[in-house]
């Protein structure tokens, strides 16, 4: 249906139509790119735009494909044929810090290190920490409920936030939440789009907590013989009732990965742990844990210097660029119950053997959740089909070790085929239901997540 000069004209952002869209446009960072172009693209400036948007859509026939950075890596954000996408990074305002409060209010194209920047010069923080938290926005960690490496003391992103403004299917909105610490009025309607993947709505605004910056920050380095013994070791941490900011596992080949991306000096090892304490404890706690990986490793380091911490920790972030570098790479997510950490490291291994497949393993061994990635080489035309192969033998072992197929990536495209697996059909049609009441017309990302 072709648009009325009317219609572009009730947009203050930029409407670009067919050829006009940018072939960014059609894919995410999971490299799934769905058939045909989207019909049209609107980068909204405002919250009205957004809302015309929607009405346009549902008056053309077009679905509502919500876009950020497009960094996500399940291909929730990929748009083909029939899409209108709703390019939402340009609302990027941090709308209001309220310090006696510890809160924020924020739009949906503000990233995470830009909100904890601000928040710092009020002495507080934004606690959510994905890895890939330089480039994404927080519009798409709520959509996806992101993780990060601070996931094992502080959760994931949902934990964070206390409401929402969410542009519905009709283009009306809707205010979800509270401002207070706590407050169970009615069903929490918050939560129900927290990890909604684009599918409910238009989340147009966000209240989130903040927390003190900590008094003291302590971080621990240690690298080990193979991924299985710092996997264990990571479990022990944990039984010894610790909890630290950050517990981060890289095996021998990520670790090398992106040593080499950063041209850092490189340490030779079978794996590498980074830990991080904080607040007042966070001296005690490290030396706990120093003491837990000494019992197998000698090669430990405990410091308190924030560029050597820096530096340790960029190596776990520039995991991912790293292999990206090879090629295409499918980014799996699963996470098993904590205790099971090593024995979900060793089966990937024996997977990986098993299908003649690269896949390299890193991830936030805090929470149990695990980022076997992998790599599906150029000039090897067999290489795809047992890198599916083996992705599905992954999640398999995810669900048989009490796991999930996906810790904080989502289901998106990629793990639809698996979603029923992990839910059970009741769970599925109650999830199926919920969709239905707040989308009846199937406008928002058809084909995506439930």
């Amino acid at each position: 249906m072709p648009l009325s000069p009317n219609s572009i004209g009730l947009f203050t952002g930029t409407v670009l139509l067919g050829s006009d869209i940018p072939a960014r446009y059609r894919h995410d960072r999971s490299g799934h790119v769905p058939s045909g172009a989207p019909e049209a693209l609107v980068s909204a400036a405002n919250v009205d735009d957004v809302r015309h948007a929607v009405r346009l859509a549902a008056d053309s026939g077009w679905s509502v494909v919500v876009r950020g950075a497009g960094s996500g890596l399940a291909g929730a954000a990929a748009a083909g044929a029939g899409a209108l996408v709703l390019d939402v990074s340009g609302l990027d305002q941090i709308l209001e810090i309220a310090t006696s409060d510890e809160l924020a209010v924020v739009q949906p194209g503000v990233s995470a290190a830009v909100l904890d920047t601000e928040a710092h010069r009020h002495g507080l923080r934004y606690t959510p920490d994905p890895a890939s938290t330089a480039i994404s926005t927080i519009g798409g960690n709520i959509a996806t409920n992101a993780g990060g490496l601070r996931c094992v003391k502080y959760g994931v992103t949902g934990d964070s936030v206390l409401g929402l403004t969410v542009v519905l299917a009709d283009g009306e909105l809707l205010h979800t939440g509270r401002r207070t610490a706590k407050g169970v009025a009615g069903f929490d309607l918050t939560s129900l789009f927290v990890g909604s993947e684009g599918t409910l709505g238009v989340i147009v605004a966000a209240t989130v907590r903040l927390q003190p910056v900590p008094v003291d920050t302590v971080t621990v380095a240690a690298y080990f013989a193979d991924i299985e013994q710092a996997a264990a070791a990571c479990a022990a941490v944990l039984t010894a009732r610790v909890r630290p900011a950050m517990l981060e596992l890289l095996d021998e080949a990520s670790l090398r990965e992106a040593q080499n991306l950063l041209g850092v000096r490189a340490e030779a090892a079978g794996a590498f742990v980074v830990a991080q304490t904080d607040g007042f404890g966070a001296r005690a706690e490290a030396d706990r844990i120093a003491e837990t990986f000494g019992r197998v490793t000698a090669r430990v380091r405990v410091g308190t210097d924030a560029e050597a911490a820096h530096e340790l920790l960029a190596v776990r972030r520039a995991a991912l660029p790293a292999l990206e570098r090879h090629g295409r790479v499918l980014i799996e997510d699963i996470a098993v119950p904590r205790s099971r950490i090593a024995e979900a490291a060793r089966k990937i291994t024996e997977i990986a053997a098993r299908h003649d497949s690269r896949i390299y393993t890193f991830g936030h061994a805090g929470d149990g959740n695990l980022h076997p990635i992998i790599v599906v080489p150029t000039d090897d035309p067999d290489a795809h089909p047992r890198a599916v192969a083996a992705a599905d033998e992954i999640f398999a072992t995810a669900l048989e070790l009490g796991g999930t197929i996906t810790g904080e990536h989502g289901i998106g495209v990629l793990k639809r085929d698996w979603l029923a697996c992990e839910l059970g059909p009741r769970a599925l049609r109650v999830q199926l239901a919920v969709r239905r009441a707040l989308d009846p017309n199937a406008l928002f990302n058809p084909g995506k997540a439930v």
